[in-house]
């Protein structure tokens, strides 16, 4: 006969190995984000204040021409970073899908930048875009003498470092959704599709990339999520200069609260940074629900 102890055990053991983890989050997470939102209501400036001033962050925020550089660049970081990041993702899965010979190393080759930190990435780059050091000076070297790319120094073209090492970390993990989506799509189709004397271009045009729709979607919600909390990757690259030209929501975060010390205006830049994930990602959640729900 068992004894009652042990038979209550055997019931909440789940609850009580789950319960630390559940009270971290709870803290750590959810109580941290509460307190964030509280302090962008005051005047905290090096320490915080807990006596509600109403709006005043948020108005000094968005009168602030530093913030709307930062978000400015996050539209146009983000825009060209998801666009190009899903293009030749989808061009490399698409190349791969053809069944050649290399897959394997090649498939290895484009997602090793994965497995390299943002700060790696960014330092790495840094050294290529280089006007002194990097490909600027190895043309001139080859005796090109007018050949020139200075935009890591250039205010006006700096941000599209940014781009080109973002999508160089990312595109090999988009080809790898991709890829599993090409491979899941059922080959009667496409077989029946050939048979019926339709091009290949448009096989993958009007049948297989229009069936990935929920992958796109995937991507896109992941690049999202990269695109807005990018911080290390710019501090390692750009360092958020020239100037504050290549300034992402993220950066200014970072600079107000470690640099002013002025951790109210911190506060109510890292909620906008929440309401832009939201407005993302609870989309998202809500088409999700709905097509379990209804199936």
């Amino acid at each position: 006969m068992e004894f009652p102890m042990s038979e209550w055990l055997e019931n909440h053991l789940p609850k009580i190995v789950l319960a630390p983890s559940f009270i971290a989050v709870l803290v750590f997470v959810y109580g941290f984000i509460g307190w964030t939102a509280w302090v962008s209501f005051t005047r905290s400036k090096l320490l915080p204040k807990y006596e509600i001033k109403g709006f005043i962050q948020y108005e000094k925020l968005f009168a602030s021409p530093r913030w709307d550089t930062a978000f400015e660049n996050l539209f146009v970081f983000g825009a060209l970073f998801i666009i190009i990041a899903m293009v030749v993702g989808l061009l490399l899965a698409i190349m791969l899908d053809q069944q050649i010979r290399t897959e394997g190393l090649i498939r290895t080759i484009y997602l090793y930048p994965m497995a390299l930190s943002m700060i790696v990435t960014g330092t790495a780059w840094k050294w290529i875009l280089n006007p002194g050091l990097g490909l600027e000076a190895t043309i001139k070297g080859w005796g090109y003498n007018d050949f020139s790319f200075d935009w890591i120094v250039n205010s006006e073209m700096a941000i599209y470092t940014i781009v080109l090492a973002a999508v160089w970390q990312s595109s090999g993990f988009v080809m790898a959704l991709f890829l599993a989506g090409l491979r899941s799509v059922d080959g009667e189709i496409i077989k029946a599709a050939q048979v019926d004397g339709i091009p290949t271009w448009r096989i993958y045009t009007a049948i297989i990339i229009p069936s990935m729709a929920p992958i796109f979607l995937s991507a896109f919600i992941v690049l999202s999520h990269l695109a807005i909390k990018s911080f290390d990757l710019v501090i390692a690259l750009t360092g958020g200069g020239p100037g504050y030209s290549t300034d992402l929501p993220a950066t200014y975060m970072y600079a107000m609260a470690f640099s002013r010390g002025d951790i109210g205006q911190a506060a109510s830049s890292a909620m906008i940074m929440m309401l832009v994930v939201f407005t993302i990602v609870v989309p998202y959640l809500y088409s999700e629900l709905r097509t379990k729900n209804d199936g």
